[in-house]
């Protein structure tokens, strides 16, 4: 059984070593393939090889001599039209203000300077909290809803 696996072994690796050789075989003619079209692809249709061919060139119509600037008449604006500014005089007189500013309200008290710094500090009475209002009674069910298709199945009893 011994020499009958190592038998099978020995011609598995020559096997894979051909498959191998093929394979590089197979891509160098491909390769050589590839390089055949693309020489044949620059060859002329009688057969010649001819790198410098250009296209021939289409003349282009004789050039007509521009038209004299007294004959076009002038072109209307396309977009809008633009008049110039004057130069206006800078403002002399300072511009006149509204009422007075209402005074600013009153300062709270100086802080003691022998108090430590936590119990100098006074809250901003424009800030103060507003009271909430109180809660308001709640129904203790939920009010009842319409299902999509019409109100809901009661439950079993």
């Amino acid at each position: 059984m011994n020499d009958f696996s190592k038998g099978i072994a020995q011609e598995v690796r020559q096997l894979l070593s051909d498959i191998g050789k093929l394979r590089d075989e197979r891509r160098q003619l491909q390769f050589e393939i590839a390089e055949l079209m693309a020489v044949r692809s620059k060859f002329s249709a009688n057969g010649e090889f001819q790198p410098e061919w250009r296209p021939p060139a289409i003349e282009a119509p004789p050039e007509l001599p521009p038209p004299a600037i007294e004959d076009v008449p002038a072109a209307k604006p396309g977009w809008r039209v633009i008049h110039k500014r004057t130069e206006r005089k800078a403002r002399t007189v300072p511009k006149i203000t509204g009422p007075p500013a209402p005074p600013t309200p009153a300062l709270p008290e100086a802080p003691r300077p022998e108090a430590p710094a936590w119990a100098q500090w006074r809250p901003n009475p424009l800030l103060a909290p507003t009271p909430l209002a109180p809660p308001s009674a709640m129904s203790p069910t939920p009010p009842p809803r319409g299902g999509l298709f019409g109100p809901s199945t009661p439950p079993p009893k």
